[in-house]
């Protein structure tokens, strides 16, 4: 996942929210040290006071913590983690309820449209699942196939 920011946004609060994802989607890992402001600014193309300034926000919330010397680490606290994840889901699905409602439909027909699309990709992954199927049958036939004349061979050395 590379950086990208909008135009129209503060960069500082696009690098909170990158990082966050970074962290609850599990990139960065509890206990994981993070690379240094200097060098996490230089890989986002920001000024390194911008990126200071997110790492203090992370820190105020609990997700980063600074060891005097060390450097910066990912909270190993995994409940935080979870609520954060939750949280921002929550975001996330109220910023889609929200558009689709301005789009014009009910909560209860985007429940509908969500049903339709599950069952589509229920259908999908079945259909993945019976091809690999027939593919592990297909290679076990082959196998069986090659290892048929080898055994006959074996069975004629040994008479």
């Amino acid at each position: 996942m590379g950086w990208i920011f909008e135009q129209n946004r503060p960069i500082y609060t696009q690098l909170v929210e990158q990082l966050q994802m970074r962290i609850i989607c599990g990139r960065y890992k509890p206990g994981d040290k993070l690379k240094s402001v200097r060098e996490m600014a230089a890989e986002a193309a920001v000024n390194p006071n911008t990126m200071q300034k997110a790492f203090a926000e992370l820190e105020r919330t609990g997700l980063i913590y600074t060891q005097r010397t060390a450097g910066r680490f990912v909270t190993e606290d995994e409940d935080l983690i979870r609520q954060y994840r939750q949280r921002i889901a929550l975001e996330k699905i109220e910023e889609f309820m929200k558009a689709m409602s301005e789009m014009g439909y009910t909560r209860e027909e985007v429940m509908v449209l969500m049903e339709r699309d599950r069952e589509k990709s229920r259908a999908a992954d079945q259909e993945k699942d019976r091809t690999a199927d027939a593919r592990f049958d297909e290679a076990a036939r082959i196998d069986e196939k090659e290892a048929a004349p080898q055994e006959a061979q074996k069975g004629e050395m040994d008479l």
